[in-house]
């Protein structure tokens, strides 16, 4: 790992900046692409998140501070940054994030030809290779493609943000080599194609140890004559674009919230450039029309390579053959609480006790076998859902649709807003909606954030309310490489709480007067303060206190202001941030007995989980929200309580075994960066261990 992007303290002694925080993280991420010890392949698909990072983090971060520059905002934010200051020190470290990026590309690449995974150049392919590859152009390639030209008669076309192009500048035969730039060249861009493949396999058998590739880029490239007749291309070269990607929605202006919100994606497409990437030796005479074009002066960022890095992540997947090159695979356990899942009666199991669920060593099948029994299941009288982020093949939409043609009453609540998924959500909105769903959007200036299943079931001694709520969404892709937990149960007053959760969201019900769970915007900063306050005043007393929490962002002033009181009276604070961490842990007489660590492994950690030791009688909950603004004031968010002894008992299993991770674990220093951690014990990698079911399921840590 680069050892020169530590962190200064910045301007605040007391919080780290949030988007420098994020720079760290993401370095964080990288780290495991350089690993030696991590298998190449995975270490390839490391690399193309953090690429992928990066471009959500400049179309949405790095353009929201632009636009304060553009409007001349210079307030401080609470890490004592403002906006001028904040974009200047951003700028210098995704320059060296970016030139970390490629050092590592090349790395991996050498690595792999070693392992006969061969990234040629095309004038590096022997000749049946290029043979290979100028069929594929001529076959697959050049149908596709559109040589757009720029002139006086031809205006610039739109360009796609974060889509790959090649500008080309071309010339007639025999035109004078004195002749200004303007005169003597022609402009065009070609789009590369994003619908096929970035790399094209050039192997001569597919059975074969040595496999080739050859950018398609390359390829177009080499052929670019054939899209310019008549003309000589002096120098071609590939750029891409990154735009303003946020939305910014009038909800209470809308008169249908999903037409709004297609227009505004539409809009999107032309959003405000941000950044733009041009391939090292690009000509100065085309990045100067491409700099008047797009009206960006900096954020031009020269590449050594291949312009996006993106494509590392589905290539590493889709090499056959190698397994030796990628973590070994596994197959997720059903919760044995269900059995094998085949003849289970889901219903039976959980009026008899509580299931929490961890994914991904535990299937999310199980979730989707739920719903689909509840919608076959005659007795199920309504099902009630949240959806915020589905996969494209989903069951569970599937089984919801089912179910509202059987006549039950189905309700589900489609976040609209779920940044880069409106247009799935959309599709997946008008699908329920012909099956006969009732579909609503949530309420008005609020994503609905909330994780949850309500199933109204018929039986014996009357209706019984069955519940599952979860940290992450209801997608059985995800599901297979995020970390959460979800919690199975037909506890009445949990019961109730889903169905008050669900009038508010689609009814005029304000204000429940929730029995178990936290409800953001309503109660949940409330209960958060409560508890930590509580933990303060236990350590003053001399009673039991510590706090653990784990969860992806930490961000919000209050919170944070609440764990420094915390700690200042004696309170042990365990927090376990994946990511963005403005709270300064270690500093004395502030926050000496606050340790924060971030895990970045295999999976990628997107549990919330929040302990309070509470005098000896703990508490446990898991939520859908982060510890952050947007989550505690912006969203619905939903925190639930684990009830069940053995299910609280599982649950803080999971977190003692992060606790005790010394392998991927690395600790938050006060200065914004972070180091190993070496406890001095025995190797525990805690993503390794929580494979296994015994480590937490059934014993303790």
């Amino acid at each position: 790992m680069d050892n020169n992007h530590t962190a200064h303290r910045g301007t605040s002694p007391y919080y780290i900046n949030r988007d420098l925080s994020w720079i760290e993280f993401n370095y964080r991420v990288l780290e495991e692409a350089q690993e030696p010890e991590t298998p190449l392949l995975e270490r390839a698909k490391f690399l193309g998140i953090v690429s992928r990072n990066l471009d959500e983090f400049m179309s949405v971060r790095v353009a929201g501070i632009r636009n304060q520059l553009k409007a001349g905002i210079t307030k401080k934010d609470f890490s004592g940054y403002t906006p001028p200051v904040l974009y200047k020190r951003l700028s210098k470290r995704i320059e060296k994030m970016v030139a970390a990026e490629y050092r590592t590309y090349r790395e991996l690449v050498r690595l792999m030809a070693k392992e006969s995974l061969m990234l040629n150049r095309y004038e590096d392919l022997s000749a049946t290779q290029q043979k290979a590859a100028d069929d594929y152009f001529h076959d697959v390639i050049f149908p596709v493609l559109t040589p757009m030209a720029v002139d006086l008669s031809r205006p610039f076309p739109l360009v796609h943000s974060q889509n790959v192009y090649l500008a080309a500048l071309l010339e007639r035969d025999n035109t004078p080599e004195d002749l200004p730039d303007e005169e003597r060249y022609y402009f065009a861009i070609v789009q590369v194609p994003s619908i096929l493949p970035r790399l094209v396999s050039v192997s001569q058998r597919s059975h074969s140890k040595k496999q080739s590739y050859v950018l398609i880029d390359e390829l177009i490239c080499h052929h670019i004559q054939t899209l310019f007749s008549g003309h000589k291309a002096v120098t071609v070269h590939a750029f891409r674009l990154t735009r303003d990607a946020d939305l910014e929605i009038n909800e209470e202006e809308a008169d249908d919230l999903l037409e709004e919100i297609e227009k505004k994606l539409r809009k999107r497409r032309r959003g405000a450039p941000v950044r733009l990437e041009v391939q090292k030796g690009f000509h100065p005479y085309a990045l100067q029309l491409l700099q008047e074009e797009f009206e960006i002066e900096d954020a031009v960022y020269e590449i050594d390579g291949p312009i996006d890095l993106g494509f590392l992540s589905s290539f590493a997947g889709s090499v056959k053959n190698r397994d030796a090159l990628r973590y070994p695979s596994r197959l997720s356990t059903y919760p044995p609480e269900f059995g094998d899942g085949g003849d289970t009666d889901y219903f039976g199991v959980l009026k008899e006790r509580d299931v929490l669920l961890h994914h991904p060593f535990e299937t999310f099948d199980a979730v989707s076998d739920f719903v689909e029994q509840a919608a076959e299941d005659p007795n199920v009288m309504a099902i009630k859902m949240t959806l915020y982020r589905v996969s494209s093949k989903s069951a569970i939409i599937r089984s919801l649709a089912e179910a509202a043609e059987a006549g039950k009453q189905v309700t589900v609540v489609v976040e609209l807003k779920a940044r880069f998924d409106e247009e799935r959500n959309i599709s997946w909105a008008r699908t329920l909606e012909q099956a006969g769903c009732h579909v609503v959007y949530g309420l008005v200036g609020l994503k609905t954030h909330a994780k949850a299943i309500l199933v109204v079931r018929r039986e014996e001694d009357g209706l019984r309310r069955y519940v599952h709520v979860g940290t992450g969404n209801y997608n059985d892709a995800t599901a297979k490489l995020y970390t959460d937990v979800g919690l199975m149960t037909s506890n009445p007053s949990i019961g109730e709480d889903a169905s008050e959760l669900f009038n508010h969201i689609t009814g005029y019900s304000s204000h429940p007067d929730w029995k178990e769970i936290s409800v953001a915007p309503d109660t949940m900063m409330g209960t958060f303060v409560t508890n930590i306050r509580r933990e303060a005043d236990h350590a003053k007393a001399g009673l039991p206190a510590r706090i653990i929490a784990k969860f992806n962002s930490l961000s919000n002033q209050q919170i944070i202001d609440e764990l420094y009181e915390a700690s200042k009276a004696g309170v042990k604070v365990d927090l376990i941030v994946r990511g963005v961490c403005c709270l300064r842990p270690a500093v004395p007489g502030l926050s000496e007995n606050i340790t924060v660590r971030s895990i970045v492994d295999r999976y990628l950690e997107h549990s919330r989980i929040y302990y309070f030791e509470n005098g000896g009688d703990s508490e446990i909950f898991l939520s859908s929200a982060d510890w952050m603004t947007r989550n505690l004031t912006r969203r619905v968010e939903l925190m639930c309580p684990i009830l069940d002894p053995s299910c609280k008992d599982t649950l803080l299993n999971i977190v003692k075994l992060y606790l005790k991770d010394n392998v991927k674990a690395r600790i938050l220093t006060s200065s914004g960066g972070y180091e190993s951690f070496d406890n001095g014990e025995e190797p525990f990698r805690s993503q390794f261990r929580a494979e296994d079911l015994r480590s937490w399921k059934s014993t303790l840590v």
